[in-house]
């Protein structure tokens, strides 16, 4: 029998200690070119591994329980990350959450399902969902993402694309509800409308794990408590490389809106890759739970974050997308409906979103 390997020799371990201590040591400081390279490394391995802790709690407790925390997770790096830009950014982060919040919404509803969907297809030639449980979760994401994204640009009481304090409350408190509401639903009242599916093959998996054993109580523990300090030195070095990536974006020429962009594949880039492996495993519905998951609560936990930050935030806040931002939006919700209704795929549905999140990124640069 081989040998497991230590948790304590493991990278995952090592690198949330890493980190806090990178923390400790720049907090404050101007750093080096050299330095913001090496800070900007130590945060997106933090971001891994604070990810994977979240997939051992999420293993421990199950599906659809696991879904939830690592999206759950995730949110809280990004709204961590969109607080400290616009801090420091000032006026001029005024649209950042929109920016970042919309691009989540982009890169899962097109990217982690497309990804999914091809991958799934390409391996066991049809994926197979639950298509009430599916359908249940983009129509939340839809509502979500039209009460805090579509109508700040149409509303009146408030010159520009953005809410009164009224509004921004009531679309604060709606998100929570929804989010709420929608948590219950996956959790409790139908939870096997989120479970994996009979594939072909005959074979299911309750908790999408891949037939790995759960951890230990011990490990997940274990795992927790390095999650706690990844999610704290990632806000904490946000803070620190904040400036080099506004003047990063800057330096190559592409819109101060880029800088959402890049905040979104950054915390969403470790869930894509367990997306691709549930979907591998002929779990694509743990791959759409991942990933409307993740939109949900980056819409129905960011803008309410955020709503509370602007009262020491100075500057108004833009939340309403423009109407190049829009038509992709629609497309991508009508394209999403044609998709989860039949309750499986090919890969020209997988196809169709990575062309759309295409589309996404090249008008981001090119707007």
């Amino acid at each position: 029998m081989a040998a497991t390997r230590s948790p304590v020799l493991s990278w995952t371990t090592v690198v949330p200690v890493l980190a806090a201590l990178v923390l400790a040591a720049t907090w404050g400081r101007d750093l080096s070119t050299l330095f913001v390279i090496l800070v900007a490394l130590v945060l997106a391995a933090t971001v891994l591994a604070a990810v994977h802790h979240a997939e051992v709690v999420a293993h421990r407790v199950g599906e659809p329980f696991g879904s939830l925390v690592l999206a759950v997770a995730v949110t809280i790096i990004e709204v961590a990350l969109i607080v400290t830009l616009m801090v420091s950014g000032g006026p001029e982060s005024a649209s950042l959450a929109r920016d970042t919040v919309f691009a989540a919404v982009m890169i899962t509803c097109n990217g982690i399902v497309g990804i999914a969907l091809m991958a799934g297809a390409i391996r066991h030639r049809f994926t197979h969902f639950n298509a009430e449980g599916t359908g249940g979760a983009l129509a939340t994401v839809a509502t979500l993402a039209t009460l805090s994204l579509v109508l700040p640009t149409f509303t009146t009481s408030q010159a520009g694309p953005e809410f009164s304090s009224a509004q921004l409350v009531f679309a604060a408190l709606a998100s929570l509800a929804l989010y709420g509401m929608f948590v219950f639903t996956q959790t409790v009242r139908h939870r096997d409308f989120f479970l994996p599916v009979e594939t072909e093959s005959g074979s299911t998996d309750a908790d999408g794990d891949g037939h790995a054993d759960p951890p230990s109580g011990k490990a997940a523990l274990l795992s927790l408590g390095l999650l706690l300090i990844a999610l704290v030195a990632v806000v904490g070095l946000a803070k620190v490389e904040s400036p080099a990536i506004e003047a990063g974006v800057k330096a190559i020429g592409f819109p101060p809106t880029f800088v959402g962009v890049v905040i979104a594949l950054l915390v969403l880039a470790p869930e894509t890759l367990a997306a691709l492996r549930a979907a591998l495993r002929e779990r694509v519905q743990i791959s759409l739970n991942l990933a409307y998951g993740s939109a949900m609560a980056s819409i129905g936990l960011t803008i309410p974050a955020i709503a509370v930050a602007t009262i020491w935030l100075d500057g108004p806040l833009m939340l309403g997308l423009g109407a190049t931002q829009m038509v992709l939006f629609g497309l991508t919700m009508v394209v999403s409906v044609l998709t989860v209704v039949p309750g499986r795929a090919t890969r020209l549905q997988g196809g169709v979103h990575l062309v759309l999140l295409a589309a996404f990124l090249f008008l981001a640069v090119n707007p």
